[in-house]
């Protein structure tokens, strides 16, 4: 025994000293022997692992079986998610209108309103202090002021208008005719000079002249009165006149007189015309006039009624504005009594003729 105590003794002062040779000791009781070497047990080759059916897919995790089921439980609230936690006060609804800003009252500031008429009061004094004043001596600032005045109400300026220049070839006897107008003067107040007349193979059939004093009564129409006289035919006539000129609405060019003889017989003009363009140049223009006499003056061959209808269409080029050549067709007709006046002398009633002419203005 104490033989056999000795080296166990030994045995253990070496575990404790190496605590890693008592453990291998322990795990193999038999590592300090040698053991004869086993025989290798034949090597199988290796099998295909069966294919798993679920590779590639996401299983959910196995959950352990539920301890109370088919046991009926008692009904239990959710669990509040905001237990434990401190709330805030719950706040009012926002205001739509909130970070806007809004409109000030426009009557802010002002007083009541007048009690009088909208417009009735005074105008405003005539401010004195003009800055140019301080710069420029008293003579030339007057000097300006006049220039100014003259130029925006007070210049005057001539300006002529040929409407109408034209030839009127015919088998029966060549025509011709004429229309046009002389103004002097400012924005307001003219001087008027117009002509008219035709004639045929030579002779002079009518021709007359008008002396007009115009003053604008709105932006668009002129009102004139003044004299007319007639050169033919025979025996001359002389009128007072009274009319309206203008540009009516959708630019129709209108006019209308009244003419009262030194004989006491009344008479009425219409006249009336429109541009038509078709390109910046080439410009269509319809015409009409028409007379009206309210007597019957046998003399010059003017009978009461619808005396006269002239209709025109006329096509023009304008090379330059205050240039323009013209080709066309016009076309007048006596009627009623002047009609049988005119063919009692031999004349015809009714004429038809191509024209070609001129319309210029300077």
């Amino acid at each position: 025994m104490t033989a056999l105590a000795s080296p166990v003794l030994a045995l253990g002062l070496l575990a404790a000293a190496f605590p890693e040779i008592g453990e291998a000791a322990a795990q193999d009781p038999h590592a300090h022997h040698h053991a004869p070497p086993a025989e290798a047990p034949p090597v199988e080759a290796p099998k295909p692992a069966a294919t798993d059916p679920h590779a590639g897919h996401a299983m959910p995790p196995a959950t352990a079986p539920d301890p109370h089921a088919g046991h009926v439980m008692p009904a239990t609230p959710a669990p509040d998610p905001h237990a434990g936690h401190r709330m805030a006060p719950a706040a009012p609804p926002a205001d739509p209108h909130a970070g806007h800003a809004m409109p000030a009252d426009p009557h802010a500031g002002h007083g009541a309103p007048p009690t009088g008429p909208v417009g009735g009061e005074p105008p405003p004094p005539v401010p004195t202090d003009h800055a140019a004043d301080q710069i420029f001596s008293p003579t030339a600032m007057a000097a300006a002021r006049d220039q100014l005045r003259r130029e925006h109400g007070e210049m005057s300026w001539a300006t002529g208008m040929l409407e109408t220049a034209e030839y009127r070839p015919s088998g029966d006897g060549d025509g011709y005719a004429w229309e046009g107008r002389f103004s002097y003067g400012g924005d307001v107040n003219r001087l008027v000079l117009r002509s008219e007349g035709e004639g045929a193979s030579g002779d002079l059939e009518s021709a007359e002249l008008q002396v007009l004093g115009s003053r604008a009564i709105g932006p668009y129409f002129n009102l004139q009165a003044g004299v007319r006289q007639d050169v033919e035919p025979r025996p001359r006539r002389t009128y007072a006149t009274v009319g309206l000129e203008g540009l009516a609405p959708y630019w129709f060019e209108v006019g209308a007189a009244a003419f009262l003889s030194e004989k006491g017989d009344l008479s009425a003009r219409f006249e009336a015309s429109y541009d038509l363009r078709l390109t910046q140049r080439l410009i269509l223009e319809p015409r009409a006039e028409a007379d009206v006499a309210f007597s019957d003056d046998p003399a010059v061959g003017v009978g009461s009624g619808v005396s006269k209808l002239e209709l025109g269409l006329r096509l023009r080029y304008a090379i330059t504005p205050e240039f323009a050549p013209y080709v066309g067709v016009n076309w007048d007709r006596k009627l009623g009594d002047t009609a049988d006046l005119a063919r009692a002398a031999g004349e015809h009633a009714s004429d038809t003729r191509f024209v070609v002419g001129l319309r210029a203005w300077f």
